[in-house]
């Protein structure tokens, strides 16, 4: 759920504000930083590195970009990237969001200064849109719509300059491609945004996912990243799984020990109604955590045990599926917060012993439930199962 409220907020924040600058007359190319040989080899090698989740690795490659730049603002966004892919892991765990903002504001300071001296500056704009564009999603996730809507509204102008000044490079025209699918898909999805289109161009599915598949194929510090969306948009708006699979398969390709692209391989497996597929991706996302790989945490463990005891459940095994249930019970004992995976497991739990034949031991997990916060209808369906026993 989390997936499909991300992206469409990215999508809203597409549609958020067209102004003046969208009709301005293009100008000459300007030299850009992105160009310097330097900065793409350590660049792209860097961005290698931390998409394969090697955090120090790729700071290392991204210090000696800053040692050349130390006032560029392409200095603080390479390591609040680095910071993001550490909060994205698990977004439960708000401990580096204050270091993060603070990273996309230093970003963004310095892209007003270089933009009041020169309003066309490619660097500025790149880096300008895409700070704005990270700190709009971690907003996002944590539930500050209006701010993470505003910051949409700053970064359109600059990803719609982008695109007109450049137009050959994909790495520069991948937020334009983002607005044409979304400015199509978003109004036929949600209704409620169409009264608001007619202030604005009108988008292009097929352009924009021919653009995406551009950058995917043709990117070069983009690629991953539109790898990654084509992926999610072929998984939650357009439904195709065969082609999810194939953007997933190239992630996983490329970034063997990324956990995350591991256990969305195993989510789209899932909801493609390949459970047998699905329940070994997870059970290799779990034994990668259990053997204490790189790039494998709990909050993924938490996942591969929850589907792996729904994939049970499904084949009426339910023993079997209560024995991951109650390793997910005590692997989210550590946190106190209560998260949709704790919540969903605990709910699990009162089925299992339900269809068991355990009733007692299931309605204290049902009451449990209803204790915690509520996710996926949890309370509505403890309140059912009280009422009736879960049958299977």
């Amino acid at each position: 759920m989390r997936h499909r409220q991300g992206l469409l907020l990215i999508g809203l924040l597409l549609l958020g504000s067209l102004s003046g600058r969208i009709g301005r007359p293009q100008s000459a190319p300007t030299v850009s930083v992105l160009d310097d040989p330097l900065v793409r080899t350590e660049g792209r090698t860097g961005l290698e590195l931390l998409y394969d989740l090697d955090f120090a690795g790729a700071q290392a490659h991204f210090a000696r970009i800053i040692q050349r730049y130390p006032d560029h603002p392409i200095g603080p966004f390479l390591t609040g990237l680095n910071l993001w892919w550490q909060i994205l892991l698990d977004l439960s765990d708000r401990s580096r969001d204050e270091a993060f903002y603070n990273l996309m504001d230093a970003v963004l300071k310095r892209c007003e200064r270089m933009l009041r001296r020169d309003p066309d500056n490619l660097d500025a704009l790149f880096f300008k849109s895409a700070a704005l564009g990270f700190r709009g999603r971690l907003r996002a996730n944590r539930g500050d719509w209006f701010q993470a809507a505003l910051d949409g509204k700053r970064a359109l102008d600059a990803v719609m300059a982008l695109a007109r000044r450049r137009p050959q490079n994909p790495d520069f025209r991948f937020g334009k491609a983002l607005y044409d699918y979304y400015a199509a898909v978003i109004p036929e999805r949600y209704p409620f945004v169409k009264p608001v289109m007619i202030f604005f161009p009108s988008g292009d599915r097929e352009a924009g996912l021919r653009q995406l598949e551009d950058t995917a194929r043709h990117g070069y510090y983009i690629q991953a990243e539109a790898v990654y969306f084509l992926a999610m948009i072929y998984y939650l708006f357009e439904e195709d799984y065969a082609r999810t699979m194939e953007h997933v398969r190239w992630l996983r390709a490329h970034f063997p020990n990324n956990g995350y692209f591991h256990t969305l391989e195993g989510r789209v497996y899932v909801r493609w109604g390949h459970w047998q597929q699905g329940r070994q991706t997870f059970e290799a996302v779990l034994s990668r955590f259990q053997e204490g790989h790189r790039g494998y945490n709990a909050a993924m463990a938490e996942q591969a045990l929850y589907f792996i005891a729904l994939s049970y459940m499904l084949e009426r095994r339910y023993q079997a599926a209560l024995d991951y249930l109650l390793k997910l019970e005590a692997l989210t004992a550590r946190r106190k917060e209560d998260t949709y995976f704790k919540v969903m497991g605990r709910l699990r739990q009162g089925m299992a012993y339900d269809a068991l034949g355990q009733r007692d031991i299931a309605i204290l997990r049902y009451r449990e439930v209803l204790q915690m916060k509520d996710f996926g209808r949890a309370h509505e369906r403890a309140r059912q199962y009280l009422k009736t026993p879960y049958r299977g």
